[in-house]
């Protein structure tokens, strides 16, 4: 399988497209292109995750390096449509308390 990244800036608002899986040997890509977007000051990157399919501890370590990257530019970054599997592997890693997730529960709470 392989993953495709599509990153969309406009101003000071960035949102990233990933679909397809995350490992060891996809996760270079996703790295390479999350690369591009500079890290300034204010800056709101969204990375749309709905479409992934599957993602490991790689995958992971390439989001944290992305989320520390922008956050130590005083940007943020929201992670959205994540299944409840993805949102677990955040949650047992313990960066669901860190980082701004949001799943694609579209049910009440």
């Amino acid at each position: 399988m392989n993953v495709q990244v599509v990153i969309k800036e406009e101003g000071n608002f960035v949102k990233g497209f990933i679909s397809g899986e995350i490992d060891a040997f996809t996760a270079p890509i996703l790295r390479e292109k999350l690369a591009t977007v500079q890290a300034k000051d204010g800056l709101l990157a969204e990375l749309d995750m709905s479409e992934v399919s599957y993602m490991d501890s790689t995958g992971l370590g390439v989001i944290v390096a992305f989320f520390k990257n922008i956050n130590a530019a005083n940007g943020h970054v929201k992670l959205t449509g994540l299944s409840p599997r993805l949102k677990r592997l955040f949650d047992i890693t313990g960066l669901g308390e860190i980082m701004d997730i949001e799943t694609e529960d579209k049910g009440g709470n």
